[in-house]
């Protein structure tokens, strides 16, 4: 489909809010919403300030957003969905590894998203049917074609500690199966990491839609897959497991994780 704006008006805005994200002072004035679940400043200024942006590029689009998040969205219409920051609790400890991640979702799909890392200057890309791209360049997943060849990254789904067990039975399978694991603290970063071939696979369970919707276009316009764990693809308004690969490694990852209890 045509999009109702340029990708270049869009990655602007998402530029726009590094001096919101770099913010220091902001990052240390922090909100207890769950166990291990933080907002910042941060997170607040960077959702008021796209959520006044973005109508101007596009009207009619709804929006789901991580902090007040409304889940009540028609799906039959546009609507974005948004992570003001993919790993607050790196921000609070200013580790770095911490993003803007933005798609737009219609007829029934993401057609475009943005993740955007300000600490390393790296903003990843894709436009449904053109491909991926970092900062302006096409990427490509790895062609590692096993897991014994494979870089492995797990999520702890920290705001859930009762699957604790689970959590870590999927990730000593992965470090059994690969050549090591890796724990990055943004999921949207680590769908990207995959996309780019820094790594073959990525899991976690109880993703909300804002942890992987703009890195689930961008890994598959990579070349990458993403399922659930029963290898179905996710609903883009609800949470889902993810599992994520370069796609030559997906199906002897299900099969690695298909007897682990949720």
């Amino acid at each position: 489909m045509k999009l109702p704006f340029s990708m270049d008006d869009l990655l602007s805005l998402i530029h726009s809010t590094r001096p919101i994200i770099m913010d220091a002072h902001a990052a240390r004035q922090v909100t207890v919403k769950g166990l291990a679940d933080y907002v910042t400043a941060v997170d607040l200024g960077v959702q008021h300030y796209l959520e006044g942006a973005l109508p101007r590029l596009c009207p009619d689009a709804q929006l789901l957003a991580e902090e007040e998040a409304k889940w009540r969205i028609d799906p039959a219409r546009p609507f974005w969905v948004l992570d003001p920051i993919d790993g607050t609790t790196n921000l609070i400890h200013d580790y770095q590894q911490s993003c803007v991640a933005l798609a737009y979702c219609a007829e029934g799909a993401a057609q475009c998203a943005v993740v955007y890392n300000p600490f390393r200057e790296e903003t990843f890309s894709a436009v449904r049917g053109e491909g991926a791209r970092l900062n302006g360049a096409p990427i490509r997943v790895s062609g590692r074609p096993d897991l014994a060849h494979s870089l492995a990254v797990f999520g702890t789904t920290p705001y859930d500690k009762s699957k604790s067990v689970p959590v870590f039975e999927r990730a000593r399978r992965l470090f059994c199966a690969t050549e090591d694991v890796r724990r990055g603290g943004s999921a949207e970063l680590d769908l990207c990491y995959v996309a780019c071939g820094r790594s073959e696979c990525f899991v976690e369970l109880n993703l909300k839609p804002w942890d992987f919707c703009a890195g689930m276009l961008i890994l598959e316009e990579a070349g990458g897959r993403l399922t659930d764990e029963a290898g179905n693809t996710p609903c883009l308004y609800r949470n889902s497991d993810v599992v994520a690969s370069n796609g030559l490694v997906h199906q002897e990852l299900l099969t690695l994780l298909g007897e682990v209890p949720v």
